[in-house]
């Protein structure tokens, strides 16, 4: 079980869902905007699994015309330190990785 919400929580779409709503409430198609690479099927995919496990919720805003906006909750808020280390580290070891990855393709062709 917790393994199961843990890969949910690092898919690649809930991270960047995560982080974007960190900043602030979004509609669906400021979302996408956000996360361009996303489709809409990955995306509603990956917002009603990020709401199942109460990390989002969605909010209908009484307005003409009737909009949905998505919020992240005090239990998503909680992973926002996890999220920002999550991407340091990327960022920092990135060039390890580069490298790494380039001695593994230069072996695998000889």
């Amino acid at each position: 079980m917790h393994r199961e919400l843990i890969e949910q929580v690092l898919d690649k779409w809930s991270l960047q869902v995560l982080e974007t709503l960190c900043e602030g409430a979004s509609r669906f198609n400021e979302l996408r905007h956000a996360i361009p690479a996303v489709t809409q099927k990955s995306l509603t995919a990956t917002l009603r699994r990020l709401e199942r496990n109460g990390m989002v919720e969605r909010v209908i805003i009484s307005s003409r015309p009737i909009a949905v906006e998505y919020r992240i909750t005090s239990l998503g808020e909680t992973l926002e330190e996890l999220i920002e280390a999550l991407l340091h580290w990327s960022t920092v070891n990135m060039p390890a990785v580069q490298r790494a990855r380039a001695r593994f393709d230069d072996e695998a062709q000889h």
